[in-house]
């Protein structure tokens, strides 16, 4: 989650495994269901959605984290943005079904 605290030694192992313009969904489930190879949740504080509920609000991050969830789903996983618990839980109920 984006408010965790890291160490200096912790965010420098963290940045060496990321891959370069891959944002790692927060919230990964490894399990195959409904023709999909597995879950991925990236979450939020608020909602990263305008208004309109629709389109993503312009910031770089929330793009990055986009782009990377769209490259996801055409690999043939489920991805979402969730930011509140009830969404989360219900994202997840919905899947494992």
């Amino acid at each position: 989650i984006a408010a965790t605290r890291l160490t200096i030694p912790q965010a420098n192992r963290n940045k060496a495994i990321q891959k370069e313009g891959f944002k790692t969904p927060d919230l990964i489930i490894f399990e195959a269901r409904h023709g999909k190879h597995g879950l991925f949740i990236e979450l939020k504080v608020e909602s990263p959605f305008k208004k309109n509920g629709v389109e993503l609000l312009k910031n770089d991050h929330i793009e990055a984290q986009a782009a990377t969830m769209e490259l996801l789903i055409h690999r043939g996983y489920e991805c979402w943005f969730s930011w509140t618990y009830e969404m989360t839980i219900k994202i997840i109920d919905n899947y494992l079904k």
